[in-house]
């Protein structure tokens, strides 16, 4: 007997994002190799063998830990296993940047309001509310006049989830981000800053060079 619809798209986002992080971290130094596309392709395979009492597949456990995964996520990981798996340039930085720092912001919006740290719980915005529906569509002009696709696509999708129902949880937020892309969007914030004061901090001081001379 099946498992429900939801249950089931959750289950295979999970188990694709575990197979994309284990695909880029076998390629991270030599490559996709042929054994790290066997070896991701096991992993798939794996998680969704059964195991324990109840004859669950690995993923369901793993899902115990992590909850369900957004479909930003879901969508942002595939896209990268498919491109490390046919060869394509990956993402470009100035879309990579704007997802990120997007993102960040909207964790550092919704978390801390929707854990109590004010009057208002913006977590309540994801049961249908034409300002959040106007602040995405403000957004993905915005992008989209900018030149960016990505951002707007992730959008769209997102929206298109959670209008059908594709996951488990009935409120827009859960579609759009979640815990893990919240913190991967804040670390990579942090990387960005990192190496643009230290590019700044280089030029600097090539700059003062001649000078002291």
């Amino acid at each position: 007997m099946f498992p429900p619809a939801n249950d089931l798209i959750a289950l295979l986002g999970i188990n694709l994002v575990l197979c994309a992080g284990c695909l880029r971290l076998l390629s991270w130094r030599h490559g996709v190799t042929p054994w790290g596309k066997w070896a991701s392709a096991a992993v798939f395979v794996l998680l969704w063998c059964p195991v324990g009492p109840a004859r669950l597949p690995l993923v369901a456990y793993v899902r115990g830990i992590s909850s369900d995964l957004s479909i930003s996520l879901v969508a942002i990981a595939c896209l990268g296993m498919y491109q490390r798996l046919r060869g394509m340039a990956p993402v470009a930085q100035r879309e990579r940047m704007a997802l990120s720092f997007a993102f960040a912001a909207c964790a550092l919006f919704l978390y801390p309001l929707a854990l109590g740290w004010g009057d208002w719980d913006a977590y309540r915005l994801g049961w249908g509310s034409p300002a959040l529906w106007a602040a995405l569509l403000a957004l993905s002009l915005a992008c989209w006049a900018g030149g960016l696709r990505l951002l707007p696509a992730l959008v769209a999708l997102g929206l298109l989830a959670w209008v059908a129902g594709a996951l488990e949880s009935t409120n827009l937020w859960d579609y759009l981000i979640d815990p893990w892309l919240a913190v991967a969007a804040i670390f990579q914030c942090i990387k960005f800053a990192v190496g643009w004061g230290l590019a700044r901090l280089r030029g600097v001081r090539h700059g003062a060079m001649p000078s002291s001379a």
